[in-house]
């Protein structure tokens, strides 16, 4: 998949099929509309394109509002769409003065201009220009004239409930990982770097490895505890992560910290990247160590046969 990070790196086709929009997390409702993109363009022997924007348009409009959680860092969601068999990805670097760029010039400056395109998918709802004033019947006004056709896709739905985004952020944050998996069409993933950390874990006899996040905005689930997937160092391991200030022990930062299972040695500066597989339990104080123990033994022995249960599905 060719990435371009400004519109003047563009690299303009004969044939383009493009959809617009953010697309954090590229969940099952995106997945849709990407598909239908890349279908029309193999079969017109053209190009498939996803024109999206960078940071994400909240972080720029509403700064002094607690800023977006995102599902994707950038990277990650690269790595998705390159997945997915997109040709191309134009990034558009959003910012105030972006934001200000009427609906109309944006559709004769970038779709027509820039990109050229030829057929456009886009969402039902999907909106754009300065204050958000374009929209589908702007989009059609103008196909005419500028030689491109516009296809709407409706909105996607699992047991009557639409699929967004805001859904999958509003599960993550209440502890259910199972719901935004359903969602976006995988386990949600947290990646970072293993960093030191208190080392009270391994006081307790139960060695964790402390997360640092790659991006500063990305979504931290809700404090708990979770049975993950973790790949590192080229290794699938699994393991228990706890999200939370380990109040049983003291006054802490909020952490993401996973106790890896089968796992003995040093991880400090390797990638981990885990995926939320199930919701144990919520993060509490517990009236002594003693307690905490022999709860953290109690997920232990819930995940390990877990383990087991996972494996023996997948083998079969």
């Amino acid at each position: 998949m060719d990435v371009y990070r400004h519109p003047d790196l563009y690299e303009r086709k004969p044939f383009t099929v493009a959809t617009i929009g953010t697309f954090d997390g590229v969940h099952l409702g995106h997945q849709v509309i990407l598909r239908r993109v890349i279908a029309l363009a193999r079969a017109s022997g053209g190009t498939s394109l996803l024109i999206t924007f960078h940071p994400h348009p909240r972080q720029i409009l509403f700064p002094d509002r607690p800023p977006v959680a995102m599902l994707h860092t950038l990277e990650e969601k690269i790595a998705a769409l390159e997945a997915l068999g997109l040709d191309q990805l134009l990034v558009l670097p959003f910012t105030r003065a972006f934001s200000e760029t009427p609906s109309e010039v944006f559709i004769r400056e970038v779709l027509a201009g820039t990109v050229g395109v030829k057929r456009l998918v886009i969402g039902y709802d999907h909106r754009f220009g300065r204050g958000r004033s374009g929209g589908l019947d702007e989009l059609r006004s103008f196909s005419a004239e500028l030689g491109y056709e516009v296809e709407e896709i409706p909105a996607q739905t699992i047991d009557d409930a639409e699929i967004s985004s805001t859904r999958i952020r509003q599960a993550l944050n209440s502890g259910d990982p199972a719901t935004a998996a359903r969602y976006l069409g995988y386990p949600y993933v947290l990646a970072g770097e293993v960093v030191h950390g208190e080392k009270q874990g391994r006081l307790l006899g139960y060695p964790t490895a402390n997360i640092q996040p790659e991006d500063p905005h990305k979504l931290i689930p809700a404090d708990g505890v979770y049975l993950c997937r973790a790949q590192v160092r080229g290794e699938t391991l699994y393991g228990l992560m706890s999200i939370g200030r380990k109040p049983t022990l003291g006054d802490f930062e909020r952490t993401c910290e996973i106790y890896l299972l089968d796992f003995s040695g040093d991880l400090y500066g390797a990638r981990l990247q885990a995926e939320f597989l199930e919701y144990l339990r919520p993060q509490r104080k517990f009236p002594s160590l003693e307690a905490l123990i022999e709860a953290m033994g109690q997920d232990k022995a819930y995940a390990q046969a877990r383990v087991l249960a996972l494996r023996a599905q997948a083998a079969d």
